[in-house]
């Protein structure tokens, strides 16, 4: 049990690591995409578009700024691909499927044991109910016969 649970912190590690790299990948997508000019990349297509100056960063900084989001999203994906090797191997059909039918069984003798409880338990409760009915009969025809009346 406590390895499963060490497994479900290794899902949930992987989930949030992936989420981590979802962010960086959509702020590096933010970033190219508004802090970049337009430039023609083909004699035949003219730029028609201009951005301000302040509406972008200088190529120098761009381009650094470029490799730091690279660097960033290489590591993410290290750390998540570290995090899927550290993930147990699935456990065969098979063996699944095995399991599954003993725990089945397990259930089915568990069912049983239960009904069999729940009667015994109906059962003391009867005979229970029926000694204390006889003991109380007898302390009211005892109290009765001492008091001098006749017992009901």
């Amino acid at each position: 049990m406590l390895q499963d649970l060490s497994h479900m912190d290794r899902i949930t590690q992987l989930q949030d690591e992936i989420q981590r790299f979802l962010v960086i990948m959509s702020s590096s997508i933010a970033y190219l995409t508004t802090r970049s000019t337009f430039l023609q990349v083909s004699e035949e297509i003219p730029i028609t578009k201009q951005r301000n100056p302040d509406k972008f960063d200088p190529p120098e900084v761009f381009e650094a700024n470029k490799k730091e989001l690279v660097d960033d999203l290489i590591m993410k994906a290290k750390q998540i691909e570290v995090l899927i090797q550290s993930l147990p191997v699935p456990e065969p059909e098979e063996q699944q499927a095995k399991r599954l039918q003993d725990l089945e069984n397990e259930m089915t003798v568990a069912n049983q044991e239960y009904i069999q409880a729940v009667e015994r338990a109906k059962s003391l409760h009867g005979q229970f109910s029926e000694l204390l009915r006889t003991m109380l009969d007898k302390a009211d025809i005892e109290a009765s016969l001492l008091s001098g009346q006749k017992p009901n």
